[in-house]
């Protein structure tokens, strides 16, 4: 399917319903910072763009606060397709944050291009056939080596799935949680991106590796009177027998775990 278009002069794509609040996407942002700050360090114009940042910019406030934890010159544009959030954000502008108003077509100064894109609850109102097009629009608009990070949480940021890409399409899938709240690996599924979501299916990836990692869970449960980080980091450690895990026990601790996107990608 065809991405959605638009008139010339207009911005791509469509309006969300908004939601937004404070430390929505700190798990999120957290991961890029740790696992992508030393790419952003080397990057001659570590420009970041908060796409669909909603009815409120407090995800490009704490976005730009967390980059420049791990790059001091790091600056970051949110871009809405909606005029009146752009308007409502232009008084939280400051030095290295701005708002433009745009969408999938990715609008920059003249010359520019962004080390990051950060797409974060934009994709689940279209349709999973449109998805394609659009992570390409969007990985045509990155600077050499960049990063778009696309995926969905839940309303105060406790479940949260998504997909790292580079320019050359799909790196990574990242589930990442509060423990605390979780009663098994599987209450992610409902976060699961646009791309994968519909394909919780028997004979799938995806359902294949949640399935593996509920029953990685229950065999780590002598580990849960320790804490469920011990539980989580015992049970994402048993699944690296059978899936490619990138990551390590210091995201772990976090509550994250991260697969090449190859293990779960649809099956056709």
């Amino acid at each position: 399917m065809a991405p959605r278009t638009a008139p010339p002069g207009r911005p791509v794509g469509s309006v969300t319903r908004g939601t937004t609040n404070p430390n929505r996407l700190r798990r999120m942002d957290r991961w890029i910072a740790d696992t992508h700050g030393a790419f952003l360090r080397s990057c001659p114009d570590p420009v970041a763009v908060d796409l669909g940042y909603g009815a409120a910019p407090w995800t490009a406030v704490e976005l730009l606060g967390r980059l420049r934890t791990v790059c001091a010159d790091a600056e970051v544009v949110g871009v809405e397709i909606e005029p009146a959030r752009v308007a409502a954000a232009v008084p939280y502008e400051r030095p290295g944050l701005s708002f433009a108003h745009g969408g999938f077509e990715v609008p920059l100064a003249a010359g520019r291009r962004p080390a990051l894109i950060r797409a974060a609850n934009v994709l689940r109102q279209y349709d999973e056939g449109e998805v394609a097009a659009v992570w390409a629009r969007l990985c045509g608009r990155l600077a050499p080596g960049g990063l778009l990070v696309e995926g969905t949480c839940d309303e105060i940021g406790r479940r949260h799935v998504w997909v790292a890409l580079g320019p050359e399409g799909p790196r990574t899938v990242t589930f990442a949680t509060r423990l605390g709240s979780l009663s098994t690996p599987s209450d992610l599924a409902e976060r699961l991106p646009k791309a994968l979501i519909h394909r919780n299916v028997p004979g799938e990836p995806v359902h294949a590796f949640l399935r593996d990692f509920d029953r990685a869970w229950a065999l780590a449960a002598p580990y849960a009177p320790l804490s469920a980080r011990q539980r989580w980091i015992r049970a994402v450690s048993s699944l690296g027998d059978a899936w490619p895990v990138t990551d390590g026990p210091r995201r772990w601790r976090q509550g994250e775990v991260t697969l090449r996107w190859e293990a779960l990608a649809p099956g056709g």
